[in-house]
């Protein structure tokens, strides 16, 4: 009679130990993402500490270093949700898929267009020589990128994708008027960067609106849906091109002359040459489709999908300044003696924000990619392509008028302006004539929404993910302001 008693007890053990194993394993894969980006940053400081010798100076400049892997990685797992995130959220893509296409493109991106982008970090957020010496330009910096880095960092850890500009510019600002006070902060460039705090994401939201509702009238609510593609598609892969194309020339490739004119006309060649190519490939991929509307979104995967790669290219050419901008601007002091003004990124500067920047995507993203791209809206490839589109327009306009803005907030703002767009159309309209796909003009009304409670069912942007978002935008560069005040203080006290 005690055999089974006996038996029970064991299985009892045998339980906790396999309890206790599943814990440590999980525990222990945890642990994976923060052990790969320590050793990262660590690998980054020794590289640093081989270009530079002893003393003062080279140990701020490997300090740097390590400080720009960590800016970098946070920049990774934050800032390239926005260009995969729809993608993935669209289904057109894999989450696996997106990290390898954004992970490469982002290292393509940094590395060779990266060095040709107008870095403001040095020079035209802070006035250099109101700083007392080049000691102190250098504090400055290396406050900066353990305030944006921590700021990024607290972002990510909360689920909201905030810009990292907004955080390094906060934060060298900050660090800056700590320093030698408010006066030596450019307050021309911060007001810029507060106007766009509004208007980025709205236009954003706004041109997404219009192109979703231009792209839905012209194929998904015509008779003969297929037909209606087979004309608009290519059209429509031909503008994106050309629009992705003419970013590029002015975003990535500044040092080419081109400006905005001159950019326009190269992107309107590309968008021609895309537009011949694609009514064959669009022509091929319809045979044989069905009338419906999931037959259309099909047709609009490949295009989202070089949209998504495009993006990524442009945000690692733009972005990668800034994780490695104050390093090479400590670089170029210790090169020189002297503080500057104008900024040349070092090789292994760019290779240390390039891997960076995919190692944190790799390691961190999905979570962010998640939260973009599907639980903020719901998201097809149609509304994801009219977001990616939605996103190059804005700011190839800002740019044209002067605006600095975010990609972060402009592509976020698309989602959200999808999404809103889509309430509208089904909660204030009420009704919508939806054309059957047997041509003959019949259509179904949509049940009008009779209480309050149902039209909070109907609700399909989720409200939680919009405030939060907001507030973290809302509160970027003030917050990182504040650290990088607070760092350069304890810093400086510590160093004497």
């Amino acid at each position: 009679m005690k055999k089974p008693e006996t038996q029970s007890a064991l299985d009892k053990d045998l339980d906790r130990i396999g309890y206790i194993e599943d814990a440590a394993g999980t525990a222990a894969r945890r642990l994976v993402a923060p052990g790969l980006s320590f050793v990262f940053i660590m690998v980054c400081a020794l590289a640093a500490w081989q270009f530079v010798g002893g003393g003062v100076s080279g140990s701020m400049l490997i300090a740097a270093a390590a400080l720009g892997a960590y800016m970098a990685l946070n920049i990774g797992a934050n800032d390239v949700a926005n260009n995969m995130g729809p993608a993935v959220g669209a289904r057109a893509l894999s989450l696996g898929a997106a990290l390898a296409i954004a992970a490469v493109c982002e290292t393509l991106g940094a590395l060779l267009a990266g060095r040709e982008v107008v870095n403001t970090i040095s020079s035209g957020i802070i006035h250099p020589q109101d700083l007392a010496n080049p000691h102190a330009f250098m504090l400055v910096m290396l406050s900066a990128l353990v305030a944006a880095g921590v700021w990024v960092n607290l972002a990510t850890w909360i689920g909201a994708p905030v810009s990292t500009t907004q955080a390094i510019v906060g934060a060298v600002a900050g660090a800056g008027a700590a320093a030698a006070g408010i006066a030596a902060v450019n307050w021309t460039t911060l007001g810029g960067i507060a106007v766009s705090w509004v208007t980025s994401p709205v236009l954003g939201g706004i041109l997404a609106a219009v192109f979703l509702a231009f792209v839905r009238n012209v194929t998904i609510y015509q008779p003969d849906k297929i037909a209606a593609s087979r004309v608009w598609v290519p059209v429509l892969i031909g503008a994106m091109t050309g629009v992705f194309s003419t970013y590029l020339v002015m975003k990535a490739f500044p040092a080419s002359g081109l400006r905005l004119p001159g950019a326009m006309l190269a992107g309107l060649v590309v968008a021609i040459v895309s537009w011949l190519l694609a009514r064959p490939y669009v022509r091929r991929q319809a045979r044989g489709m069905e009338n419906r509307n999931q037959s259309v979104r099909r047709l609009f995967s490949l295009p989202l999908v070089c949209a998504a790669a495009l993006m990524s290219f442009a945000h690692g050419a733009n972005d990668v300044a800034n994780a490695v901008g104050p390093v090479a601007a400590i670089a170029g002091v210790i090169r020189s003696g002297h503080m500057v003004t104008q900024v040349e990124i070092p090789l292994w500067v760019m290779i240390i924000g390039a891997i960076g920047i995919s190692l944190g995507l790799v390691l961190f993203g999905p979570r962010l990619i998640h939260l973009v791209g599907q639980q903020i809206t719901k998201l097809n490839p149609i509304r994801a392509y009219c977001v990616a589109l939605a996103t190059a327009v804005t700011v190839i306009l800002a740019s044209a008028l002067g605006l600095p803005v975010s990609t972060t907030h402009v592509a976020v703002g698309g989602v959200f302006g999808v999404g809103f767009f889509r309430e509208w159309e089904t909660q204030r309209v009420g009704t919508r004539l939806s054309v059957m796909a047997d041509g003959a003009g019949k259509g179904k009304r949509l049940r009008p929404i009779r209480n309050r409670e149902e039209q909070k069912r109907r609700f399909l942007v989720r409200r939680a993910h919009f405030m939060t978002i907001l507030a973290a935008w809302v509160v970027t560069v003030p917050a990182a302001a504040l650290l990088g005040a607070g760092v350069l203080v304890a810093l400086s006290f510590l160093l004497g």
